[in-house]
């Protein structure tokens, strides 16, 4: 099995999938998991739940210098997932031009091993694309 690159992006012997949180007073979901819900307060309400595996492309900015051995120029997106739940990740299979990139196009979690710069082995991440038949 892969290890993971973010604690709440979850492998197992199922499908992987991102692990949240939902608010059992206000029904408010979150990445990741959390003891206490950020809109209401309410303390030990919150449920584990599988994140959507599905949204619409928010906001995004085109990256044109980063790290050594990251290829660039790469979208950094941030997703409202169809569960409520804001992610931000990296926007693939769609041509890195602002001009032609659509806020609100749905787009579909992915889930890929990478090799991060400056690791030797590969971890299991989460990638945004465009949704089958979206535009971009």
């Amino acid at each position: 099995m892969t290890d993971t690159i973010l604690p709440f992006v979850k492998a197992g012997d199922g499908a992987p999938y991102l692990a949240g949180s939902r608010c059992g007073a206000c029904g408010e979901v979150f990445v990741g998991t959390r003891a206490t819900c950020a809109k209401c307060t309410a303390r030990d309400q919150m449920a584990p739940v599988h994140l959507a595996q599905t949204g619409k492309l928010y906001d995004f900015t085109v990256v044109y210098r980063s790290f050594p051995g990251v290829k660039v120029p790469f979208i950094d997106a941030i997703v409202d997932l169809d569960d409520g739940a804001h992610l931000k990740g990296t926007l693939m299979g769609v041509d890195p031009d602002p001009a032609t990139i659509q806020f609100g196009m749905p787009v579909t979690v992915e889930f890929r091993e990478a090799v991060p710069a400056g690791a030797d082995r590969p971890y299991l991440t989460f990638v945004f694309v465009p949704a089958e038949g979206a535009k971009s």
